[in-house]
């Protein structure tokens, strides 16, 4: 019988891979640009994803 490592620490560990290549070679001023744009995109992706308060109808005089 194997011992199977959680799907989430898989998930984790793919992850970080990915983040390594993508920052691979870039210096740190470059890798700050990288994550304040990334930071910037992910907060847009939420904010239009957030549900639409209902409007109130505009009062009549």
């Amino acid at each position: 019988m194997t011992n199977r490592e959680p799907e989430f620490i898989t998930w984790k560990r793919r992850g970080a891979e990915r983040v390594r290549r993508l920052v691979e070679g870039m210096s740190r001023e470059e890798e700050l640009e990288f994550w304040q744009k990334r930071t910037e995109d992910m907060r847009a992706r939420q904010k239009a994803s957030q549900p639409k308060p209902p409007q109130t109808p505009a009062a009549n005089p």
